[in-house]
């Protein structure tokens, strides 16, 4: 064992932990959890843990057993469990009996993303703006779908009921280790935003599963129910998962936003990401429920960006320094995020290594007519659709969970397609994001 491993077993004997979970997350970014206690960590780190890969999707074809090894980096207390018998949490690479990563963990598919990044001499750093609503429970401790108050975007209590548990989720993210830049209220009833401060892609993929975990454990533990669910209004403010993306190269931040001009490399992975948009965003917007949010409420609709104008697809803010990037303004919370952001980074990097110069920014007009302007999906099955035939796609995804994920996905279309919409909804989605 190496140091860290030693310093790891040491703390968790030091420190009453009495269990042990081990984290990772189905096919469609559902988080799951072994639990174990504190004397199987040392044959966790050296040889993984078993589990029944059968009964996680995305995993139910595998014949072989395979093993969950945790990541020493990822260590983090569980500050809503009891201070006396411990509960740690660690993420997980999904591995083979052999020891051998196993090409369908949606975590591994992240690193190899990463990898082709550095290769290249480049690093990408995320940064996640997340929505959701809260919602009051009925005397059974069931969700329902009254919202928690009726404030609006700023606003203060005791307008906003929601300021204490925001409060209470961003305290509670830090003793995690994570970092929190802001909150609010937002703009729907019931509903609030909270924004992480960048970090490298695999942390902030970790981060958005401990971040959906909290939202919900600290939501339950004040008598609400909180839901990333992109639409749960048809007429509401959409719940959307903002994506901040920078590209360093040599510890620089190579994206400027003064004037009017970015790096060059900075504009191909901006272009990169807008030509393959189409293409990823199946994996962005994973639920029928997705597309309903877009063209709404700020929400996008077109393949376009921007300085700076919130109705674009992508909008370049005005920042300068280590704060210069990108906003992607697509995706939404319910997505899995090893493969959202592994996407998006092959996708930019196919820009950075192509000739393809960015496409002129679009001035927002409501009256011009945008029937020439390229659109997102307006629906799953169509997004569906367009990835099946995606190079890039099928380039980063191994087959056997890319077919997984194709014909699960289609299976919820049909489904969907012989229900009222809100009934669907609410019966497939509600109870999960």
């Amino acid at each position: 064992m190496d140091g860290t491993i030693s310093e790891i077993i040491k703390f968790i004997e030091e420190n009453d932990v009495k269990f042990i979970r081990l984290a990772f997350c189905d096919l469609f970014g559902v988080p799951k959890n072994i639990s174990i206690m504190p004397g199987e960590l040392p044959r966790a780190f050296e040889t993984g843990i078993s589990f029944d890969s059968s009964a996680v999707k995305g995993l139910m074809d595998e014949p072989d057993d395979l093993f969950l090894v945790p990541d020493p980096g990822t260590l983090a207390v569980l500050p809503w469990r009891p201070s006396q018998g411990r509960v740690v949490r660690f993420f997980c690479d999904i591995r083979r009996a052999d020891g051998t990563s196993y090409e369908g963990c949606s975590r591994s598919v992240l690193k190899r993303a990463v990898a082709r990044s550095a290769e290249m001499g480049y690093a990408c750093r995320f940064g996640t703006e997340c929505e959701f609503y809260l919602f009051k429970t009925d005397e059974e401790g069931e969700p329902t779908m009254i919202p928690h108050d009726r404030a609006g975007y700023g606003d203060l209590a005791p307008l906003d009921r929601g300021e204490n548990v925001r409060r209470e989720i961003c305290l509670t993210l830090e003793e995690m280790g994570l970092q929190p830049e802001t909150s609010h209220h937002e703009q729907g009833p019931g509903q609030n935003e909270i924004d992480f401060r960048f970090s490298d892609a695999l942390a902030a993929a970790d981060n958005l599963l401990a971040f959906r975990g909290v939202v919900k454990a600290i939501a339950a533990r004040n008598g609400l129910y909180a839901s990333f669910l992109p639409k749960p209004f048809p007429d509401r403010s959409g719940s959307g998962m903002h994506i901040n993306l920078s590209l360093s190269r040599g510890g620089k931040n190579i994206f400027r936003t003064t004037g009017q001009e970015h790096s060059e490399a900075s504009e191909k992975f901006m272009e990169g990401i807008l030509s393959r948009i189409r293409e990823i965003t199946a994996f962005l917007n994973p639920l029928t429920n997705s597309y309903s949010r877009f063209g709404s409420f700020e929400a996008p609709r077109y393949v376009t960006w921007s300085r700076q104008n919130r109705f674009q697809l992508i909008r370049v803010p005005a920042a300068a320094g280590e704060y210069s990037r990108l906003e992607l303004r697509s995706p939404d919370a319910c997505c899995n995020p090893y493969l959202a952001f592994a996407l998006l980074i092959e996708a930019g990097l196919d820009g950075v290594a192509g000739h393809t110069r960015l496409r002129p920014a679009h001035i927002f007009d409501p009256a011009k007519d945008e029937r020439h302007l390229e659109r997102l999906p307006d629906n799953l099955e169509e997004a569906l659709h367009i990835a099946q035939g995606s190079d890039l796609v099928h380039r980063v995804l191994p087959k056997s969970l890319s077919d997984q994920y194709f014909s699960l996905k289609y299976q919820e279309c049909s489904a969907a397609a012989i229900r009222d919409t809100l009934s669907f909804d609410k019966e497939a989605y509600f109870p999960f994001y």
